[in-house]
């Protein structure tokens, strides 16, 4: 008997400067084994993109991808900067609109949110940046994965490999979710408890909260404007 024929899925990974690369390249390597596959990683013009320390190049121009099946935005320190850009933001709608999911990983959540993409909708983030979805009228979830309708959401950073498995499972079935897992041997066993907040002990925590404020001190009002401004541009059409 033949093979059943599996139609091309085209799987859109758009980023910007600062992304978290692990973000999308988690999902990338576990969606870009499956049958079927086509993962697209595209930048506002093509251009190649500064990720901690290396660049990516040799990326699709965003604006000429005419569709994709599923679009997964990653976060990263850089999502402030891309929610603020108006062109890279009609680029996410553009490509939304005609998707079969519209997904996310860590603060990728928080772009989809100014988008207008989560309103009414739950939704999981990065744990230091969840509470700020609901600024988009989205409903915070801490889940690691989330699925809401045609929205699924993954948490911060290495969620992105739970949310890749359980997409796969959607788009085919278990038994090849399952063993693209057993191929890359994913089977996490971390060396220590302090993976959340609710585990990980004060002085940790406190550590971790520090940096963040150090990196981006004025994170909450910008987004705290990236949704006011959407709300009058709603306003302002309705």
């Amino acid at each position: 008997m033949a093979a059943p024929i599996i139609p091309p899925i085209v799987i859109l990974f758009p980023i910007y400067p600062n992304v978290t690369q692990l973000d999308f390249t988690g999902p990338h390597q576990v969606l870009s084994r499956l049958p079927g596959a086509v993962p697209v990683v595209a930048s506002m013009g093509g251009t190649p993109v500064a990720v901690e320390g290396f660049a990516l190049s040799g990326l699709e121009r965003l604006e000429a991808v005419e569709r994709c099946d599923v679009l997964c935005v990653p976060g990263g320190f850089g999502c402030l900067d891309a929610m603020r850009d108006p062109g890279y933001m009609a680029q996410i709608r553009r490509l939304a609109a005609g998707a079969r999911y519209v997904t996310s990983v860590c603060t990728g959540s928080l772009i989809l949110g100014a988008a207008g993409l989560l309103e009414g909708k739950r939704a999981a983030c990065h744990w230091a940046w969840r509470d700020e979805l609901a600024l988009f009228g989205a409903i915070p979830d801490a889940g690691r994965v989330v699925r809401d309708g045609n929205i699924m959401t993954g948490g911060g950073v290495t969620a992105g490999i739970d949310f890749a498995l359980t997409l796969a499972a959607e788009l085919t079935d278990t038994t090849v979710a399952q063993s693209i897992q057993l191929g890359l041997e994913y089977a996490p066993a971390p060396p220590f408890d302090a993976g959340r907040p609710e585990t990980a002990p004060a002085e940790v925590l406190a550590l971790a909260q520090a940096r963040n404020a150090a990196r981006q001190p004025d994170r909450a009002a910008i987004i705290a404007q990236v949704a006011a401004d959407r709300h009058r541009a709603r306003a302002a059409t309705a």
